[in-house]
């Protein structure tokens, strides 16, 4: 049974929102978030870089509580307004290659979350949980929703429509050529409906945020600790979330890329991949594999097609199925020697949804040695994965939709 709850937003005005909301701060290259900040009163980003004002890398304890000042000062200038009811958000992006997504903004519950209600498929870096846990709890906002996704429902469905016949409330496109809508749903019938739907449901499974989630839960052990006056209605026993039915949630695949051969030549290399993959070299022309458990590799200017050999492989369980997994046990871990993929400086990523020219061009630029590619997971394995209860390894998916910052913020 899965609780989701209405929750009072703090948002732009309509005036300013395209103004106001931003992508992740580290999607920005150095020359683009200076523009932004230059030249855009109003973005997100001078809230989470508030050292951008005195010309100051701040980090730590110090940045956070200057977030907090910085927050303030927005929700004092009018640019933020807190809505004076709880309501559902319904939001929608269409983005530049007419792919649309439909949602709804909510808050779900933090013991969900603990009585895995709420289901998980990868781990987290306990240190990365620490730090968002102390962000969250200096700063008291939350402007990141938690990407879930639930399985489609008819009666959702029916009220995303109809109530997308309406005004949006929001209405902007980015830069990026996506436009963004979004409704507020206020109605307590609406309310009760879409509450009731999901409160029939299992399990909601994270997409992406399993940190953010993670941190959540450890604020709200924390802030409970601290609170004699406790009780199940303080904000901080929930956290934001965008839930989207898995018919419209996009998987894409993440490219690896390696620094060296762990002190093989190329020629071993091949060799030591021979006996669990049939090779076949596919030249200069940019090679993407098509099914499960097939690979592309570009090594020394030339691409290849890996295939694994089956009848010396047996697949033992949902994880092992899964081709990230493949890749880090007979290839990653065996032969290049790399054990921990979270922490281990010799590999890097690269988003599936850039070109595969991507990946040649940082091997080709002498950073990296080799680049293997793969076909996106499914939503199917993820969610195996997490009924397992096993955890994907890093950067197996790259999910979309991606929201912006800023639109809806929840306070807590």
């Amino acid at each position: 049974m899965a609780k989701v709850i209405p929750f009072k937003a703090v948002r732009p005005t309509r005036a300013i929102v395209g103004l106001v909301a931003s992508r992740s701060y580290q999607s920005y290259t150095q020359p683009e978030r200076e523009a932004r900040l230059d030249y855009n009163p109003f973005s997100f980003l001078h809230i989470v870089n508030p050292g951008y004002k005195y010309d100051k890398v701040i980090s730590g304890k110090e940045r956070y509580k200057l977030v907090k000042n910085r927050y303030q000062e927005f929700k004092e200038d009018g640019i933020f307004v807190k809505d004076k009811k709880a309501s559902f958000y319904i939001y929608r992006i269409v983005d530049r290659d007419n792919q649309i997504f439909n949602g709804i903004v909510a808050a779900v519950s933090v013991e969900d979350y603990k009585n895995d209600v709420i289901k998980k498929h990868e781990d987290t870096i306990q240190s990365r949980e620490i730090i968002f846990k102390d962000y969250l709890k200096t700063v008291g906002f939350n402007a990141e929703p938690v990407l879930l996704t639930y399985p489609d429902n008819e009666n959702i469905s029916i009220i995303i429509s109809e109530i997308q016949k309406q005004r949006a409330e929001f209405e902007f496109t980015t830069t990026f050529r996506d436009t963004h809508y979004l409704w507020q749903i206020d109605n307590e019938n609406d309310i009760r409906v879409i509450s009731d739907a999901f409160a029939e449901m299992d399990v909601l499974y994270i997409a992406d945020g399993h940190h953010r989630s993670s941190s959540s839960a450890l604020l709200q052990e924390e802030l409970k600790a601290d609170n004699k006056n406790h009780t199940d209605k303080d904000t901080y026993n929930s956290f934001m979330s965008f839930l989207i039915p898995e018919s419209e949630l996009r998987l894409h695949e993440f490219y690896r890329v390696i620094k060296d051969l762990n002190g093989l030549t190329k020629e071993e290399f091949l060799i030591e991949l021979d006996t669990i993959y049939r090779i076949e070299n596919r030249g200069i022309m940019p090679y993407k594999p098509s099914k499960a458990h097939h690979f592309s590799m570009y090594l020394d200017g030339e691409f290849y097609s890996l295939y694994l050999r089956k009848n010396n492989y047996e697949f033992k369980t949902s994880l092992e199925v899964l081709d990230a997994q493949l890749l880090y046990d007979t290839i990653l871990k065996p032969i290049l020697g790399i054990d921990d993929l979270r922490n281990n400086t010799r590999i890097d990523y690269l988003s599936g949804k850039k070109d595969i020219v991507n990946l040649k061009s940082m091997i080709d630029s002498q950073e990296f040695q080799v680049g293997f590619g793969m076909i996106p997971a499914t939503i199917d394995q993820m969610k195996a994965i997490a009924d397992d209860g096993l955890k994907m390894p890093p950067k197996s998916t790259y999910i979309e939709p991606k929201l912006r910052s800023g639109v809806t913020i929840y306070e807590f």
